[in-house]
């Protein structure tokens, strides 16, 4: 153990700028997977390094850096989800899905309600070991995100760290000031919920037919063709779109949606970006008497079975700033 001579920081300030540079992106992946919202992710993040920078002169060294700001970390974490609550998907807010009618747009709630997308360069390791960046991918994509807000924050911390970041029973315990049995208890207790999840399994590495049905995904969507678009489809796929409360089911009512209410998307334009470890999409929407494309929305979409299972259209527009998305497509 390496130990400091008498009036030695443990930790210069020259060390924690270079520690906290190194670890920006897990760090931000961390409270991500905990707190469910870009925005709320990137703030925990920059509490954690104030927090860093104003304590740094107590750091002993008795735990290594990257541990002491995991602790710093999951306090900002906890905190926030005590005085705002979990995140969740319209989905979650209903047993039923909605009319494909206008007047299913009466209800919204604020943004601070809804789970957020996440950037995948903002969250994953740019390289490393694929096993372990598959697992880090998994491990951000929607629906695993969603099911981890069902979890209390405590348990959710437990599984984030020992399922995803692989720590060590007894690291955890430490971080969290309890024990290797209480840690590994509610360990088995989270498992056991994610597990009557059944949404959270349902996933497929990308490969090439899937290439092919996003080409056509885009191809329908920007020509408006509804029933290429509808050939597309699941069975069973739902559509939501943020803020709003309604949630879509089926093929059919999903296709009444776009000819209805949703008519105003017909001329988008879609550019691809990598999110949530899944494909998704940049929705640029026309405006005005000449038609000028503008941010509408960030569209994610969820794959199974080769075939478009579900479609999350999150209509805040401050998204295309937060993660440096144009104000105009490509040309």
């Amino acid at each position: 153990m390496t130990t400091t001579a008498p009036g030695t920081p443990a930790l210069t300030r020259e060390e924690l700028e270079r520690e906290l540079t190194a670890r920006r992106v897990e760090l931000r992946g961390y409270c991500y997977r905990m707190l469910g919202s870009a925005f709320d992710a990137e703030d925990a993040v920059q509490d954690t390094m104030v927090r860093a920078w104003k304590s740094v002169e107590g750091f002993q060294g008795r735990s290594g850096v990257r541990s002491w700001l995991y602790r710093i970390a999951t306090n900002v974490c906890l905190t926030t989800i005590e005085t705002r609550g979990r995140r969740a998907r319209p989905m979650d807010l209903s047993a039923t899905a909605w009319e494909p009618v206008e007047a299913s747009l009466v209800r919204t709630r604020g943004e601070d309600t809804w789970l957020e997308p996440m950037v995948d360069g903002r969250v994953l390791p740019g390289a490393g070991d694929p096993a372990e960046i598959a697992v880090a991918r998994e491990s951000v994509r929607l629906a695993f995100v969603a099911a981890l807000q069902h979890l209390p924050p405590r348990q959710r911390a437990v599984l984030i760290l020992r399922d995803v970041l692989r720590w060590k029973a007894d690291e955890v315990a430490a971080l969290l000031d309890t024990t290797t049995v209480s840690v590994n208890s509610a360990l088995q207790r989270a498992r056991a919920t994610l597990a009557e999840r059944p949404d959270v399994t349902r996933t497929e590495p990308l490969g090439e037919g899937h290439r092919a049905l996003l080409e056509e995904y885009v191809r329908a969507f920007e020509a408006y063709d509804i029933d290429a678009f509808v050939a597309l489809l699941a069975t069973d796929v739902t559509q939501n779109m943020p803020p709003f409360e309604l949630w879509l089911e089926g093929a059919d009512d999903i296709a009444a949606w776009m000819l209805g209410p949703g008519h105003r998307c017909r001329g988008s334009r879609l550019v691809p970006v990598t999110m949530n470890g899944s494909p998704a999409f940049a929705h640029y929407k026309p405006v005005g008497a000449h038609g000028e494309l503008v941010p509408f929305a960030v569209q994610a979409l969820e794959l199974a079975e080769g075939r478009i299972a579900r479609i999350t259209s999150f209509l805040d527009t401050r998204l295309f700033g937060l993660f440096g998305f144009p104000q105009e497509p490509p040309a």
